[in-house]
């Protein structure tokens, strides 16, 4: 392993540090803690949209922190959830006098940590509502939605419910952006290698040289099936119809589009993916809104990508086109 590190162990910490150090334009980091926080943090009147979850999916999730994004991000180590102490403390630290929202992927130690920093919050009469975003069609069946994954469907949902929040809507209001956003978002990704933990320094799953993991997650967890390497139309075709499939879209609806690097996989890879998504799409009859296309929610360094859709109403493309701006993250 070749890594531009000091201590592994210390590989999460020190890149919120260095973060904090390379844009103090859109955030600061709260003192002692792995947390970030919007420069001019707490914003009289207006509800906090607070995420984070473990390290390792740079840029998700500190670098959404910023002006029409979320107002604080707290970080675990690589993989891990942060421990709910440092959730509290960045929830009082941004609370302005109108609610936090909770906002992160259904992982069962997320959902634990966030929740215990909720009843701490709300026993010192701070209103607190919850996100769990589910977009990973591989990982439960539709009838069972509540228990998927949140994995590259998060940027789509923070980008809602922060620009609703920046609208100085209610807690109530901007949680229901990010339930719209979330009900609305489908993803799936595709795995071509594994990636390495910096603590351990080895792979932490094996696959063949012409094989790819359809469905993995971000933290390497198992897939819906492992098969033959496909070319990169094959393999547009392929997710193109699962999303379709899972979303039940109609033709003449509008889309936003996002192809996800999960951290090794070259730009021009990515886009050789968008070109044969772009016509699928067409041929669906769906109008593309907007598109992304790079790394926005990674894995460490582990090969592959996945791709997110989400159905826009005209609420849903208003505050996705809402202008914001952090380290990661810049729309005009």
């Amino acid at each position: 392993m070749k890594k531009l590190l000091n201590n592994p162990n210390n590989a999460a910490r020190e890149a919120i540090e260095g973060l904090a150090l390379a844009y103090p334009q859109y955030l600061r980091q709260l003192e002692r803690l792995q947390a970030v926080v919007r420069k001019d943090a707490p914003f009289l009147g207006k509800v906090a949209v607070l995420t984070g979850g473990g390290s390792g999916h740079d840029p998700m999730f500190p670098g959404y922190v910023g002006q029409g994004m979320a107002d604080a991000s707290v970080a675990g180590n690589i993989f891990a959830s942060p421990p709910p102490a440092p959730i509290y403390q960045t929830g009082k630290a941004v609370h302005g006098g109108a609610g936090v929202l909770f906002l992160y992927g259904n992982y069962s130690g997320d959902v634990l940590n966030f929740d215990m920093a909720a009843e701490m919050l709300t026993s010192e009469d701070v209103p607190i509502m919850t996100m769990k975003v589910a977009d990973d069609i591989a990982s439960a069946p539709l009838e069972s939605r509540q228990d998927r994954r949140g994995i590259a469907g998060d940027l789509f949902v923070i980008k809602a419910a922060s620009a609703r929040a920046e609208e100085r809507a209610t807690l109530e209001e901007v949680a229901a952006a990010a339930e719209k956003a979330n009900l609305n978002t489908r993803t799936i990704g595709v795995a071509l290698s594994s990636c390495i933990i910096p603590a351990s320094g080895r792979p932490i799953f094996e696959i063949g040289d012409n094989e790819m993991e359809v469905g993995m997650g971000v933290h390497g967890e198992q897939g819906i099936s492992r098969q033959s390497m496909m070319k990169a139309d094959q393999l547009a075709a392929d997710m193109v119809h699962r999303l379709l499939a899972d979303l039940n879209i109609n033709s003449g609806e509008e889309v936003a589009v996002l192809v996800n690097g999960l951290g090794a996989t070259p730009q021009s890879e990515l886009l050789v993916m968008y070109r044969a998504i772009h016509p699928l799409l067409k041929k669906a009859r769906l109008e593309i809104c907007r598109s992304y296309v790079g790394n926005y929610v990674t894995s460490l360094d582990m090969a592959g990508c996945s791709v997110t859709l989400m159905r826009l109403d005209t609420e849903l493309k208003r505050l996705l086109l809402a202008p914001a701006e952090s380290p990661a993250f810049i729309q005009v």
